[in-house]
C-alpha cells in the first residue's frame, strides 16, 4: 500500500526579497527551508516575529513566489490554482464586511466557493453550530468580540470542506477562553482528518495541539520533529513511583520491578521541557554562534 501524499511538502524553499534596486542588497527571509505536513496531521511552524512564518505560509497558499525551492500541496505544485481548491485560510488579522451577520457572511463566502441551495444552507447551519456561534448568527459581525470573529473565520475556512487548513496566529489577541475554544476546534478538525499548518509565536498553545512542530529562527529551520521527541531531554530519566517507602528511594539503583509490597512504576522515559525553554535555548544559541563568527 502507498503512503498518503503530504498536506503540505516544501523543499530547500528560499525567498529573497529586494531592498533597493541593487542586486546586492537583498534581505533572506526564507533560507533553503524544508519540512512536510503529514496527512491527517497537525503541524506547528514557530518562531518570533520576522522569523520568515509568514513568508511561508504564503509561498504555500501560492500568493507569493519562491525564489528558489518548491512547495506542493497534495502533490500540486502551490501556483498551481487546482492546489488552492484544498485549502482553507484564516489570516492572523481576517477582514470582514462588519456590516453582515454571521450567517450572510458565510453565505457569501460559500457562493464564492461556488455553493448554493440547499448544500450552502446545510453547510452553514453545521459551521455554525461547530464554532458555537449558532446564538449569534443574526448579529452583525461589528459586534462580536475578537474570539467570536476568529470562528467565523474559521468557519468560512472550512466553508468548502477543505483537506488542509493553514492557520496563522490562530488564537491572536483572543482572551484564554477563545483560545481553548479555538485550541478545541483545531483538535476537532484533527480528529476528522483535516490536515492542519498553523504558524504561531504562542508557544505554549502550540505544544497543547501538535503532531509535528519545526522551530524557525531567522529564516531557517533550527529544529523539527515529533512533539514528544522535540521536548523530551535525552540525558536525563525520570521514574515516578507509588507508594515509596524512605528506604526504597535509598535503593533506588536496584530493579524496582523486583519490589514487592504496593510500589510499582506509574511512569518511567524522559523528563520534558517546554517548548518555550526550547525555542530560547535555540535562539540563544544561535546567537552565541553568529557573535562567534
Amino acid at each position: 500500500m502507498s503512503e498518503a501524499v503530504p498536506a503540505v511538502e516544501i523543499k530547500n524553499l528560499t525567498k529573497v526579497f529586494p531592498v533597493s534596486f541593487r542586486k546586492e542588497n537583498y534581505v533572506v527571509a526564507v533560507d533553503n527551508l524544508s519540512f512536510t505536513v503529514g496527512a491527517g496531521e497537525v503541524y506547528g511552524l514557530i518562531g518570533p516575529n520576522g522569523s520568515g512564518k509568514s513568508t511561508t505560509m504564503k509561498v504555500a497558499l501560492g500568493l507569493m513566489a519562491p525564489s528558489s525551492g518548491s512547495t506542493k500541496v497534495f502533490g500540486v505544485d502551490s501556483r498551481d490554482v487546482r492546489a488552492r481548491n484544498d485549502i482553507g485560510f484564516l489570516p492572523e488579522n481576517p477582514y470582514f464586511y462588519k456590516h453582515l451577520s454571521g450567517v450572510e457572511t458565510l453565505k457569501f463566502y460559500g457562493k464564492l466557493c461556488g455553493m448554493g441551495g440547499r448544500e450552502l444552507k446545510d453547510r452553514i447551519a453545521e459551521l455554525l453550530d461547530m464554532v458555537g456561534l449558532v446564538d449569534a448568527k443574526d448579529r452583525r459581525l461589528g459586534g462580536y468580540s475578537k474570539g467570536m470573529l476568529q470562528r467565523i473565520g474559521l468557519a468560512q475556512a472550512l466553508i468548502q470542506r477543505p483537506r488542509l487548513v493553514i492557520l496563522d496566529e490562530p488564537t491572536a489577541g483572543v482572551d484564554p477562553v477563545g483560545s481553548r475554544e479555538i485550541r478545541d476546534l483545531v483538535i476537532k478538525l484533527k480528529d476528522d482528518g483535516i490536515s492542519v499548518f498553523l504558524c504561531s509565536h504562542l508557544l505554549e498553545q502550540v505544544q497543547e495541539v501538535c503532531d509535528e512542530v519545526g522551530i524557525i529562527f531567522e529564516g531557517r529551520m533550527r529544529r523539527e520533529g515529533n512533539l514528544d521527541d522535540l521536548i523530551s531531554i535525552d540525558e536525563q530519566t525520570s521514574l515516578v513511583l507509588e507508594n515509596a517507602s524512605p528506604d526504597l528511594m535509598r535503593k533506588i539503583t536496584e530493579l524496582v520491578e523486583k519490589e514487592g509490597g504496593n510500589t510499582k512504576i506509574i511512569e518511567q522515559g524522559k523528563p520534558r521541557t517546554t517548548l518555550e525553554r526550547l525555542f530560547l535555548q535555540i535562539a540563544t544559541n544561535t546567537k552565541n554562534a553568529k557573535s562567534k563568527d
